[in-house]
């Protein structure tokens, strides 16, 4: 066995022990020889013989521990390996963003990355944060929102304590303080991919009607040359990443046979990353979705996935209340991953991914309610600078969903271009002409 694959079991046993979540299948414990990794050696947890195969791929390393230069998400293999192998990777990637950002990030205490020392707090009550203060927290940030019409307090938690205990603390304290861990949020398809000297997206004349996203940055490349693009970022100036760009091209991109589902339309940018996987946080978020609200798209994409956080939620139900519909992707962690959000929130538009035989992913997330599919494999996206990728995932089926929602005007409206599919699809597959044949692009 080399000495990569046994450093990926050993990280699955303790993902395993740090997120504790159902859904694992594992074999009775056997010996290992010690490896580099802060683990535990000896006798340990291993997983099945299926993902010990596929952690022999390059691939799953790339599942794992996203690197920068693909976006292309999960191979066929890894994708058809089975719910539990799905959701045990899903623990190996979450620990292993945790692992090598152990100045910024931490667990939470069941896996889930938080940002280190922190909690939030939404609109605090004047005496409630005077009690806290008093308690040994300190504000880090106070985020005042005039878009939305919130504030968001990041305190820092006393001394050394771990935001887990600091939110223990903090609700013991103050109760009646909205508080919540600022967690992190993941792209829900292939990797960031920050391209390193890879130039923005130029802005170019405005367009018709306006669309947001909230994503990685987004670079140049032809198809998205003289479109309507505006960024800004919410963690560091906007750096451009693949995933972004992706998502982008999948909106207002066209070059040759590409086109995108909304090419025409105004695109704004919100930046969550700054180039840094372990931003997306929930606090960054909630900026973005005021600075989007106040372009007034009438469409916001969300191709990201993480827990459910109260300061996300509000700030989604005061964009929905402006009539500003959100779309977001499941994930692609498989049926036995937990419900992902943003897209389990109500009224927000869930949408999962299908082949070009019209089938539901098998690594598509099962959130709280499905609404649609849209393609999200076999089809091309672009790639930084020039050129396309061949991409899979629920990321690239929910910007075409949130192209089609932006000229029907409502869910409802969608609904009647919804066509059936196989599998969990929700109301129905929608945009099914919008992929583009990786072969017809010379997609890599």
């Amino acid at each position: 066995m080399s000495s990569l694959v046994r450093q990926f079991l050993y990280a699955a046993a303790a993902g395993a022990a740090l997120a504790g979540s159902a859904g694992a299948q594992l074999l009775p414990s056997v010996s290992l020889p010690p490896v580099s990794l802060p683990v535990p050696t000896g006798n340990v947890p291993v997983a099945g013989p299926l993902l010990q195969n596929i952690l022999a791929e390059p691939a799953a390393q790339q599942a794992i521990r996203p690197t920068l230069d693909s976006v292309g998400g999960l191979t066929e293999t890894i994708a058809q390996s089975g719910a539990s192998n799905l959701l045990e990777l899903r623990r190996l990637r979450l620990q292993e963003l945790i692992r090598g950002n152990r100045a910024t990030v931490e667990n939470d205490g069941s896996g889930l990355p938080v940002r280190r020392g922190i909690v939030a707090v939404l609109d605090p009550d004047p005496f409630g944060l005077q009690r806290a203060l008093g308690a040994g927290f300190r504000i880090a940030r106070d985020d005042r929102d005039p878009a939305l019409g919130l504030r968001i307090v990041s305190l820092a938690v006393p001394g050394r304590m771990s935001a887990k205990d600091g939110l223990k603390l903090l609700r013991k304290v103050a109760p009646e303080l909205r508080a919540d861990f600022d967690h992190l949020f993941e792209p829900a398809g292939g990797s960031l991919a920050t391209m390193t000297g890879a130039a923005a997206a130029a802005q170019g004349v405005a367009g018709g009607r306006a669309i947001g996203m909230i994503d990685g940055g987004v670079a140049s490349h032809p198809s998205l040359a003289g479109k309507s693009i505006e960024q800004n970022g919410f963690a560091g100036a906007p750096r451009p990443t693949g995933h972004g760009t992706a998502v982008a091209s999948l909106l207002v991109g066209s070059q040759g046979p590409f086109r995108g589902a909304a090419t025409g339309a105004q695109l704004f940018v919100a930046d969550v990353y700054g180039g840094n996987r372990a931003a997306g946080s929930a606090t960054a978020i909630v900026r973005a979705l005021g600075w989007l609200s106040s372009k007034h798209p009438k469409v916001i994409n969300i191709s990201l996935v993480g827990p459910q956080n109260r300061l996300v939620q509000h700030a989604i139900q005061i964009v929905q209340a402006r009539g500003i519909e959100v779309v977001a992707a499941v994930g692609n962690d498989g049926p036995a991953a937990p419900p992902q959000y943003p897209a389990s929130y109500p009224g927000v538009v869930a949408v999962t991914a299908v082949d070009a035989r019209g089938r539901a992913l098998p690594e598509a997330g099962k959130a709280a309610h499905l609404d649609f599919a849209a393609p999200g494999a076999d089809m091309a996206a672009a790639l930084p600078g020039q050129g396309y990728a061949k991409v899979r995932g629920t990321s690239f089926a929910s910007p075409l969903v949130a192209a089609r929602l932006l000229f029907a005007g409502s869910p409802a409206a969608l609904a009647a271009e919804a066509r059936p599919g196989k599998g969990r699809v929700g109301r129905g597959i929608i945009c099914g002409a919008c992929r583009v044949d990786p072969r017809s692009v010379g997609a890599k």
